[in-house]
């Protein structure tokens, strides 16, 4: 890849702005960043407007930087633990962020989309995100689509990007841990300009470390530098370059014989070190216009412009039932499968909206009128070699066990493997198009009671080559789509709100059905109630809020395997599984004077398919109640923190908690993922004025542990007990 352009302008940059005047972080500066971050969630932002939380008619999580710092996340899976709404979904071998909201999740070979600054910058082959350059992280639970547009029924997560504030200083951070974790990371920042009307903010990490599973390293970089120009006192301009390259092991995880996990060592990896390794790549430029129009208009223009790439060879356990080897408990040979891949993808987003209000007799209007425009162009190159079948009363010695690409799970051999020819699996181009218009008007009918309405027209296109016919077939499909949203808040008082809504949305799919046609979105009905209270305005002690909240979501036009006639000569799909997910979550957030902060975050989910149909990847027969995989009913997060003088140095001592109830770990079977509980402890002191040193510890009891699962042979397992020392020199 390359990269030493990059490299060589964030080495020069941060030593350029390490001659910008040194500040002191004191308590004052502690109180300024709490201003400024009250100032940045009441200010008008993509789709979302400038309401006060009480009068959302949605629940809504905000994970900030402090809370990322106390709970010890370094990439966006450690953050999003942070919220029992959200459970991790397969990563595809540790190459992608995947993640259900409320029960549901996307297409299951691609990574959860998430948004950017409200930009749909989540779509691609980047790799797992890195929470560097990342401000907090929004959980924006239930019906969005209404504004947002194309996404999931759940809810979406939108990451609030570091942005240059107009002041000089920064902050370098190295972190030593575990399996010889070495990570560096910048956040520099100053102004410039004749009337200092320019901020520049440059933040960029970089990480190699070793894994607890054998033989598996990982070396990551990324650069995430931000230039805002204050062009007048009504108009301010922001530009943003993502850059991020991965080197990633395809790890596929552990297996489980005859259902039971914990035979295989967690530790052990079954793909091969020497070729099994990912280069992925992200550049992405966003841009964002704001001007105020009026004393009470605004008017936001954005673009985004996102390329990712993503090769590499993969050795992947085959599934039992397939070419998959059990022999007796000393000694257990897994056959596999290779595959190459050559992914690249270019994302273009245009929106601009306009937000205000205004009165008519005895009303007021809250408007957010606006249109975007989307192109999603997904190349995708699959190659494969896969292992002659047998059946299962083959003699093992009848087998060429080379042609078979062997690892005994107890003791591997990570020997070079025999030389296979792979053959084409998938050649496709694939365009997505997308035109919306969208509106929502919030109307104060009284002093206390509101009632939201809202409503997004969408019109796109799908084009789908496939490379592999001869000729190349082509074919192509659109549709125009209307989202509505309606939704009602009553102010008890200043501390408390109930809350109804209702919305409707849908999601395009990728790939096509047995006669080349693209699928049918997916369909989605969701309703929401739900209780807020105010701390703030509760107690004279306490910062934050408390949400309650109820949901029902249904969604349709599921991907399936086609079991008709017509599909009969082949392995196709169809759209028609439907699955529902209802529950109730708590979430609380607050602080206290005594410098104590605690967030809580507790979700049931009861997650299930509501008709029969057959499994999309086994063909396995899905019953109607059957759970979604990965989905626990019971998740829990707990996150405590404290502030302290130490000998009359400042101090801060925390711990957290996540319980995860049991899962299904294969779809349209009995096979589930053990429920667990790991909790992380940490202590921070600064010994000197603007240096800090943290110790933390996770799964500090060493729980053994599994997170998510596509099946019994892909099964990944958490991390054990692991140190990290990180020490931070702010100036």
């Amino acid at each position: 890849m390359k990269t030493s352009w990059v490299k060589s302008t964030l080495a020069i940059s941060i030593a350029s702005l390490l001659n910008v005047s040194a500040y002191a972080q004191n308590t004052d500066d502690q109180s300024e960043a709490n201003v400024e971050k009250i100032t940045v969630h009441g200010m008008h932002r993509a789709y979302q407007g400038a309401f006060e939380y009480k009068e959302v008619p949605a629940a809504a999580q905000d994970i900030d930087l402090r809370l990322m710092n106390d709970a010890g996340a370094i990439n966006l899976n450690d953050a999003l633990d942070l919220s029992a709404s959200v459970a991790r979904q397969n990563n595809f071998g540790g190459l992608w962020n995947s993640f259900a909201i409320r029960g549901f999740s996307g297409d299951e070979n691609l990574p959860s989309g998430f948004l950017v600054n409200g930009f749909n910058a989540g779509r691609g082959f980047g790799g797992p995100r890195d929470l560097s350059g990342i401000d907090h992280v929004e959980v924006l639970k239930g019906p969005k689509a209404a504004l947002f547009g194309r996404g999931e029924p759940g809810g979406a997560v939108n990451l609030v990007t570091k942005r240059p504030q107009f002041r000089q200083g920064g902050e370098i951070k190295a972190t030593y841990g575990s399996w010889s974790q070495k990570r560096i990371e910048a956040d520099v920042q100053t102004v410039a300009g004749s009337a200092e009307d320019v901020g520049v903010r440059l933040v960029g990490f970089y990480e190699d470390a070793e894994s607890f599973r054998d033989i598996v390293e990982t070396e990551r970089f990324g650069f995430y530098p931000s230039v805002t120009w204050e062009a007048s006192a009504d108009t301010k301009i922001t530009y943003e370059l993502e850059y991020t390259e991965q080197k990633i092991p395809f790890d596929r995880g552990v297996v489980a014989i005859d259902g039971e996990l914990g035979h295989q060592p967690i530790e052990t990896f079954t793909g091969d070190p020497s070729g099994d390794t990912i280069d992925t790549e992200v550049v992405g430029h966003q841009i964002e216009i704001s001007h105020k129009l009026a004393d009470e208009w605004n008017l936001l223009l954005g673009a985004g412009l996102r390329d990712t790439t993503f090769e590499g060879n993969a050795l992947e356990n085959n599934f039992d039932g397939r070419q998959t080897l059990f022999i007796d408990p000393n000694q257990a040979l897994l056959s596999r499968f290779k595959r190459y891949r050559n992914f690249q993808t270019d994302y273009f987003v245009l929106r601009g909206e306009i937000a205000g209000h205004f009165d008519t007799g005895s009303l007021t209007h809250r408007v957010i009128i606006g249109a975007d425009y989307d192109k999603f162009e997904n190349d995708q190159i699959i190659l494969r070699y896969r292992p002659p079948f047998f059946s299962s009363d083959t003699d093992i010695n009848d087998l060429d066990l080379d042609q078979y690409l062997v690892v005994d799970i107890f003791n591997p051999d990570y020997s070079p493997l025999p030389d296979v020819e792979l053959s084409d699996n998938l050649d496709r181009f694939e365009v997505q198009e997308a035109w919306g218009i969208y509106f929502q008007d919030q109307i104060n009918i009284t002093d206390k009671f509101q009632i939201r309405l809202g409503g997004r027209f969408d019109k796109f296109e799908q084009e789908i080559d496939n490379r592999l016919a001869s000729p190349v077939s082509t074919t192509s499909q659109d549709d125009t789509r209307f989202s509505p949203q309606v939704g009602a808040v009553y102010l008890f008082d200043d501390t408390t709100s109930v809350y109804a809504t209702y919305g409707e949305g849908f999601r395009q799919l990728t790939g096509s059905d047995f006669a080349g046609n693209p699928f049918e979105p997916n369909e989605s009905k969701s309703a929401e109630i739900g209780v807020k209270a105010d701390l703030t305005s509760m107690f004279n002690n306490i910062r934050g809020d408390v949400t309650f909240a109820v949901f029902n979501i249904e969604q349709s036009n599921i991907l399936v395997f086609d079991d008709s006639e017509e599909a009969s000569d082949g392995f196709f799909l169809t759209p028609a599984g439907e699955a529902r997910s209802r529950g109730v979550e708590l979430d609380i957030n607050a602080e206290f004077e005594n410098d104590i902060s605690l967030w809580v975050s507790y979700t049931f989910v009861d997650a299930e398919s509501t008709n029969d149909a057959a499994d999309a990847n086994f063909v396995a027969a899905i019953e109607s109640g059957d759970p979604l995989i990965n989905v626990p009913e019971n998740q829990l997060s707990i996150q405590l923190s404290k502030g302290l003088s130490f000998a009359d140095m400042p101090a801060r001592i925390g711990s957290g908690l996540l319980y995860v109830d049991k899962r299904l770990g294969q779809t349209a079977t009995d096979f589930y993922l053990p429920s667990y509980t790991t909790v992380r402890a940490f202590a921070e002191i600064e010994p000197i004025e603007n240096l800090s040193v943290k110790v933390s510890v996770d799964n500090l009891f060493d729980e053994e542990f599994y997170t998510n699962s596509f099946a019994d042979v892909w099964v990944e397992p958490g991390a054990p007990q692991r140190f990290r020392l990180t020490a931070a020199y702010r100036f």
